[in-house]
C-alpha cells in the first residue's frame, strides 16, 4: 500500500486555495491548510474534514518569517515531511476604478506589498520547507501564477489580456522568473516545480467577477502538484498547456 502524501497549501482558507486543498484530499492526500486569519482557518478545515478530507490547520502569513518557520516546524511534527507545495497565497494590491494600477500613479508600497506576498512569501516559504521536501520520494511545487504575467501576452496589441495592473502583473512575471531559477537549481533532483495560471476565477480576489469557478481554477495546481516522475518542470501551465513567458 503506498504511503499517503502529504500536502501544504498556503492561503487555503478559501477560494481557489480551498478548492486545491480539497481537491488534493479527495485524491486522499493528508493536507495542510495554511492561512493568516485564524477563524477563517478553522472553519475551512472544519468543512473540509466534513467533507472526509483528512485535513489539519496550519497557521501561516507568508511575510513573516516567525510565522513561516513555525509553519514548517508545525508540518514536521504533523507529518515529518511534506510532499507536495502549493504556493498560492497572493494579493493584487490596491486597485483604481476597473481594476486598474496605473503606473504612472502607482503607490510605491502597494508594490512593495505586492512583491513581499506574491514574490518573497513564496521565496520564503518554499526554502523553509525544502529540508521536509527533500525528505519525499517524489516532491511537488506548484506556485500560483497568472496569464497577465506572460509578456508575450502583454506585449500582443492583439491579445485580451484585461486591465493594466502595474504591480499584480509583474509580480507574477517576477514569480514566474524565480519559479525557473529553482528550476534551475533543482536540476537533476526528483523535485519538479511549475507555475499554474488558474484564470479568471470568480472569487472575492476579483469582486466575483470571472466565468471559472474556484473548481476549475484549481484544477491545473492539482494536476501540476500530482505529476509523475520524469513530469515536466520549469513551466508554465492552463488548462490549454504551456503559457508562453
Amino acid at each position: 500500500m503506498s504511503e499517503t502524501k502529504i500536502a501544504l497549501v498556503t492561503g487555503a482558507n478559501k477560494g481557489i486555495g480551498y478548492e486545491i486543498a480539497a481537491g488534493l484530499g479527495a485524491l486522499g492526500h493528508r493536507v495542510g491548510v495554511g492561512a493568516r486569519d485564524g477563524a477563517r482557518l478553522e472553519t475551512a478545515v472544519e468543512k473540509l474534514r466534513a467533507a472526509g478530507v483528512d485535513a489539519f490547520g496550519v497557521p501561516l502569513d507568508v511575510t513573516g518569517d516567525q510565522s513561516v518557520t513555525g509553519a514548517a516546524e508545525l508540518v514536521e511534527r504533523q507529518a515529518g515531511r511534506l510532499d507536495i507545495l502549493v504556493n498560492n497565497a497572493g494579493i493584487s494590491g490596491e486597485v483604481g476604478p476597473g481594476w486598474v494600477q496605473d503606473p504612472t500613479t502607482l503607490d510605491l508600497d502597494v508594490v512593495r506589498a505586492v512583491v513581499e506576498t506574491n514574490v518573497i512569501g513564496v521565496i520564503r516559504v518554499t526554502n523553509a520547507l525544502l529540508p521536509l521536501l527533500r525528505r519525499s520520494t517524489s516532491p511537488r511545487i506548484v506556485n500560483v501564477s497568472s496569464s497577465v504575467a506572460s509578456l508575450t501576452r502583454q506585449a500582443d496589441p492583439d491579445v485580451e489580456i484585461g486591465p493594466i495592473m502595474a504591480a499584480y502583473a509583474p509580480s507574477k512575471s517576477f514569480l514566474n522568473a524565480v519559479t525557473v531559477q529553482y528550476a534551475r537549481q533543482f536540476a537533476g533532483t526528483n523535485i519538479l516545480i511549475n507555475a499554474a495560471c488558474p484564470g479568471l476565477v470568480a472569487t472575492d480576489f476579483t469582486g466575483f467577477h470571472g466565468p471559472r469557478t474556484p473548481e476549475q481554477g484549481a484544477a491545473t495546481a492539482i494536476r501540476l502538484a500530482t505529476l509523475p516522475d520524469g513530469g515536466p518542470t520549469g513551466s508554465f501551465f492552463e488548462d490549454d498547456g504551456v503559457i508562453p513567458w
